[in-house]
């Protein structure tokens, strides 16, 4: 039950940040009532607060006659649920509209709102249409174009693939993921991938043939890591980026386009090789030097400007002209494009952003960061953790207990004249660089922008709770930059200090250390208490070896039992068996027997005694005709075999069974009588 409490609030806390978000109410008490008077209901709530001209967000626990009621109408194109509002709010714009015939209508009025613009009178229900994802994937000579809703999963991709290549899935590795190797329930919306992706297939288990020979060569290339030695020729900068080889060359120039503030439409390029034709090629099939290529790049004129290209840039091998639908041509909006990227022709050039707007993915936003603070402020400055807030506090929290540490939240604001001064002589401080280095994990982000900021009080909320967010929100531009320091409990994530940028050096150093100590405290507890754990575990894992061994000896035991009492029940057999032999032996001797003749026959009878090895004596009258052999065989009736038991004399000693079987009683002179007796064979 407590953890469904915890659970509750948790949503709430989430639905009560998105909520905000979008509507723009600050009051949180407001914002509450508002929410408990519509149930928690996100969308009705939203429905609630915005005027109706804005436009009706459709909850998805609308009745079915309401369902029914505005399937009737003309402008019905879909429905918008919670899952979706709370998207849009985190991102900090409203659902994409889709496309139909009132597109003539009259445009939107402004709204008071920061989150949500307002919608035309005429579309009374939203529909946020689902994202398609283009994939090229490579497999050996072969290369497979993919469309996907990003709703699809990476199982779905490979089962196309099944059938297209002729793969099992169970044999197939699809690598060239940014985020490393994903598992097959991955959904690709949670891997926040671009619109275009370049995909290969390994198949380590199916041994290539012949025909397949270059395609090891090509996997091999996949594998193997490029470095491109990139020249801006207007800034007179060198840029050293590695790039493995299953990176495209349309990514290559969106990463450059991130560095050079030049939109990929713009770029004008020179070194790529002839074979390079397509920007959807891969760098190991593209034919660049490897292990390193150099390549040149420069701003293309611009088509207003009828002027010649520069000398620097008139030698062009290749000219990338379409960028996808990452960016749209500023024109259309009365804008120049110099003035969106800061690159006006005005004397007075505006810096670079500290971070792109809306990008993709944040490891790629945090390299742009770090490489732009290094620009301005140098390369002495704290090292910046490149990654998601996620991954950041892993590494700081979630490690061994001599191992972790706190995790330091740089926000950055250019529009704060703050900045600089906090930059350049806090951040940027050889005191202060060291004792972050040695005890913080450092993460940063950029909230110059609103679309940067709403996607950070997204993360805030998602991983801190909406306490942190809503702290974030209360602070004002001018008190930028600020410094969180958060540490890392065993069931929340607590903020020490916010440290803001009006602070001096003793004062940053002096709040470091003091948080330092609460984290030295509590990690001393919680280094003890894992020893102790550590110290518990041990024990039972030499008690359960202990147990292990007596439970191996006590089977080793019963095994050799076992195996001696059925070696016991064999020999027994095999005794019964050699008894009843030796028992059917004699039985069938003493049938074959003739009859014992009468003393008053008138033919000669031998009468005979023998004595057993026991002492008893067995008599029995033969005719003198008779053969030894019946003599033999009468004693092998009585249990006394001929190969194991000599009939001899008793005076003169003579062995009977020495002498011919054949040969009668009265040619061995056993007549009229003989007391004769048994030894057993030696």
């Amino acid at each position: 039950m407590a953890s469904d409490s915890g659970d509750s609030n948790m949503d709430r806390e989430m639905i009560l940040a998105d909520f905000q978000a979008c509507t723009g109410i600050d009051n949180i008490a407001e914002a509450i009532t508002l929410l408990e008077l519509n149930n928690w209901d996100l969308v009705a709530a939203i429905n609630g607060v915005i005027p109706q001209e804005n436009g009706i967000l459709q909850s998805s626990f609308s009745s079915e006659a309401s369902q029914a009621s505005q399937a009737s109408q003309a402008n019905v194109v879909g429905p918008l649920n919670q899952s979706e509002a709370a998207d849009a709010a985190a991102g900090g714009v409203a659902p994409p509209l889709p496309s139909s015939s009132s597109s003539s209508s009259s445009p939107p009025s402004s709204s008071t709102s920061a989150f949500c613009p307002v919608v035309p009178p005429s579309r009374l229900i939203v529909e946020r249409q689902p994202r398609m994802l283009n994939f090229r994937v490579e497999y050996r000579q072969r290369s497979i174009e993919l469309v996907l809703e990003e709703g699809s999963t990476v199982g779905e991709i490979k089962q196309i693939l099944e059938t297209e290549l002729a793969v099992p899935v169970s044999k197939m590795q699809l690598k060239g993921w940014k985020s490393g190797d994903v598992s097959d329930s991955t959904v690709l919306r949670s891997l926040h991938l671009p619109k275009n992706n370049s995909l290969y297939v390994l198949t380590p288990d199916i041994a290539p043939t012949a025909s397949t020979s270059k395609n090891s060569a090509l996997q091999d290339s996949l594998n193997q890591t490029f470095l491109l030695v990139i020249s801006h020729r207007e800034a007179q900068k060198d840029y050293n980026l590695h790039f493995p080889g299953s990176r495209t060359i349309q990514e290559v120039k969106r990463n450059v386009s991130d560095l050079t503030n030049i939109p990929v439409r713009h770029q004008q390029w020179e070194g790529w090789p002839a074979s390079a034709t397509d920007d959807s090629m891969t760098l190991a099939v593209s034919g660049i030097t490897y292990p390193c290529h150099h390549l040149s790049v420069c701003r293309r004129s611009s088509p207003a400007n009828a002027q010649e290209p520069t000398e620097e840039c008139a030698d062009v091998h290749m000219i990338s002209d379409s960028e996808g639908d990452d960016f749209e041509d500023a024109s259309e909006f009365g804008v120049d494009d110099s003035e969106m990227f800061g690159m006006g022709s005005s004397s007075t050039c505006r810096k670079a952003p500290m971070m792109p707007e809306n990008s993709e993915n944040e490891s790629d936003a945090l390299l742009h960061f770090t490489a732009e603070f290094s620009s301005r402020y140098g390369e002495v400055h704290p090292m910046f953790f490149i990654g998601t807030l996620e991954a950041a506090s892993q590494e700081a929290f979630y490690g061994k207990a001599r191992d972790r540490k706190l995790l330091a939240i740089y926000l950055h604001n250019d529009d704060s004249v703050l900045s600089n001064v906090f930059c350049s002589q806090m951040m940027c401080a050889d005191s202060i660089v060291s004792y972050l280095s040695q005890n913080f994990i450092t993460w940063a982000w950029d909230v110059t922008k609103e679309a940067n900021k709403a996607r950070l009080l997204t993360m805030c909320t998602r991983h801190f709770g909406s306490v942190v967010a809503q702290t974030i929100r209360t602070y004002k531009t001018d008190q930028f930059p600020l410094l969180l320091i958060v540490m890392g409990k065993r069931t929340s994530n607590e903020v020490l200090n916010v440290i803001q940028g009006n602070s001096t050096v003793d004062e940053l150093m002096m709040r470091l250390m003091g948080a330092m100590e609460i984290f030295t405290a509590q990690q001393q507890e919680d280094i003890k208490d894992e020893d102790e754990r550590e110290a518990r575990e041990m024990v039972k894992r030499e008690q359960d070896e202990a147990y292990r061994i007596s439970l191996e000896a006590d089977r080793k035991k019963r095994e050799a039992q076992e195996r001696e009492e059925a070696e016991q029940v064999r020999l027994q057999q095999m005794k019964k068996e050699q008894e009843d032999e030796k028992e059917a032996i004699r039985l069938s001797l003493e049938q074959a027997l003739p009859p014992e003749p009468e003393e008053e026959a008138g033919e000669q009878i031998s009468k005979l005694r023998i004595r057993t090895p026991s002492g008893q004596f067995v008599e029995r009258r033969f005719l003198g005709s008779c053969k030894l052999q019946v003599l033999f065989d009468f004693v092998a009736s009585k249990g006394f075999p001929f190969d194991e038991f000599k009939l001899l004399t008793t005076f003169p000693r003579r062995n009977i069974t020495q002498l011919d079987p054949g040969s009668t009683l009265l040619e061995a002179k056993l007549f009229p009588q003989e007391t004769l007796f048994l030894e057993a064979r030696e």
